[in-house]
């Protein structure tokens, strides 16, 4: 069984709108723009073995601010772009109590299951406190990028790092390799 890189999409591979000090994802197919080193850093998880699967909530086309053609078509983009998996992505907001949204861990164990992943060898990467708990509520290591957002509930992640590239770094380092 093959570990996996789990990420979260807005923060950690494209830019993020920060507004007083919180994360807004892009809403429009211009705003979206994939961060410096993220192609490096997914070749070089892949080159080791690893499966790299997104793990996004986008409540914004439930609540009806972005539009799912737009989200489909960012998608698309990391897709053909960065060569990733898979995408997996929770529409839902917190009220709908669905087992997907993060800091629930729905969608990686669905991933797990469809790639028959090795959570325990597997890592979760992403910059808010949701997606550090859905990696430990998975079973994965855990791997903050940046120093979370203005209000944000604090978390202990296994790694803290300042970007993707860094990540990666990190998790070779740490899981070594992966096949």
């Amino acid at each position: 069984m093959p570990p996996a890189v789990f990420l979260d999409r807005d923060g950690v591979i494209n830019k993020t709108q920060v507004r007083d000090g919180r994360p807004y994802a892009p809403r429009l197919i211009e705003e979206f723009a994939l961060l410096p080193g993220v192609n490096e850093a997914i070749g070089k998880l892949k080159g080791f073995g690893f499966r790299v699967i997104v793990v996004t909530n986008q409540p914004d086309v439930r609540t009806g601010k972005t539009a799912l053609a737009t989200v489909q078509a960012m998608h698309k983009i990391v897709l053909e772009q960065l060569g990733v998996d898979a995408i997996k992505v929770c529409y839902h907001v917190d009220q709908d109590a669905c087992a997907c949204r993060k800091p629930k861990p729905g969608m990686l164990l669905e991933a797990a299951k469809e790639w028959d992943i090795d959570l325990v060898r597997s890592f979760m990467v992403g910059d808010r406190w949701r997606d550090i708990e859905a990696g430990q509520a998975a079973g994965c290591r855990t791997v903050l990028v940046g120093q979370g957002y203005d209000g944000e509930k604090k978390v202990m992640a296994d790694f803290e790092v300042a970007s993707l590239l860094e990540a990666s770094h990190v998790i070779l380092k740490a899981g070594g390799r992966a096949g």
